[in-house]
């Protein structure tokens, strides 16, 4: 799947565009980029236009500004629509980019019609701490990115192996986190690897994650704004019983206070990445959610 690119002012973002239809947006997680929704986009772009993104700083995307929120690169997504002339569509979001959508969903809520949410990052953002001397977690926030760049588990380990272009340790690192059930053919996996290390914004992006709050609840990072009541569209999430990065209670967080609007869908032997795990369930669940 070759990709295209569109200037959208401070940014120019690199896509894929693929089928025809009513169009599905879809926006990838951290490490990882639009190449990641291979699976899906070929299992349902003989019913709908697939169009997915590489967000600012990952895969062949620019990174011209740095950013502190998720609700920047919602905004970049706005703007992307608007150039292709996108009035609405439908829009998966998977990890991260369950964030990404739900700031989306909220900010311009006439762009997306429905929002399927796979495995997707919590109102309340993602734990990211300061860690004890037994590499536990404090509960205390980092005070800066600077500070949060030096965590020894997910800060300096990691932007060590960007630095690297260590594809190996980076293969590690997914199939010890999220291929926890299926893995992908060695030659999907030399692929998806090579666009998982072009990502340019880690610390950017774990810090947008950590003070993501959309909730009435303040937390170490960041006082809720309440913006999640503003998501208005249908949205399915899903739950897998062996994710273990975004646990179901985070899930169900986002069920809870979406409320009327949501629909729940649980994975059974399925770990963070349903493309990989359960390609043919997420597809079929997808086409009937969006109709």
């Amino acid at each position: 799947m070759e990709k295209k690119t569109l200037n959208i002012g401070r940014e120019t973002l690199a896509y894929i565009d693929e089928g025809q239809g009513e169009t599905v947006l879809m926006l990838h997680g951290n490490m990882s980029s639009s190449v990641h929704f291979e699976p899906l986009i070929e299992r349902i772009k003989d019913k709908y236009r697939c169009i997915a993104v590489d967000l600012r700083g990952f895969g062949d995307s620019s990174y011209n500004e740095r950013f502190d929120t998720l609700g920047e690169l919602a905004e970049d997504v706005k703007l992307f629509m608007d150039k292709l002339g996108i009035e609405s569509a439908y829009l998966v979001g998977w990890s991260n980019g369950g964030g990404v959508g739900l700031e989306l969903c909220a900010r311009y809520p006439e762009k997306v019609r429905k929002f399927f949410d796979i495995e997707g990052a919590g109102l309340k953002g993602y734990p990211l701490f300061v860690k004890d001397a037994a590499m536990q977690s404090t509960g205390k926030a980092y005070e800066s990115k600077e500070a949060l760049a030096g965590d020894p588990i997910s800060g300096a380990p990691v932007l060590a192996v960007f630095a690297n272009h260590d594809a190996a340790t980076m293969t590690m690192i997914w199939n010890a986190t999220i291929y926890t059930v299926g893995k992908p053919t060695a030659e999907q996996n030399d692929r998806w690897m090579a666009e998982t290390l072009k990502q340019r914004n880690l610390v950017d992006l774990d810090w947008a994650l950590a003070s993501l709050n959309m909730s009435d609840e303040d937390t170490p990072y960041r006082k809720g704004d309440g913006t999640i009541h503003n998501v208005k569209c249908p949205v399915a999430l899903t739950t897998a019983d062996r994710d273990i990065v975004v646990p179901e209670g985070m899930v169900m967080e986002n069920y809870n206070a979406l409320g009327a609007n949501a629909t729940l869908l649980r994975y059974v032997n399925c770990g963070h990445s349903p493309m990989v795990d359960c390609p043919d369930r997420l597809a079929e669940d997808v086409c009937k959610f969006f109709g």
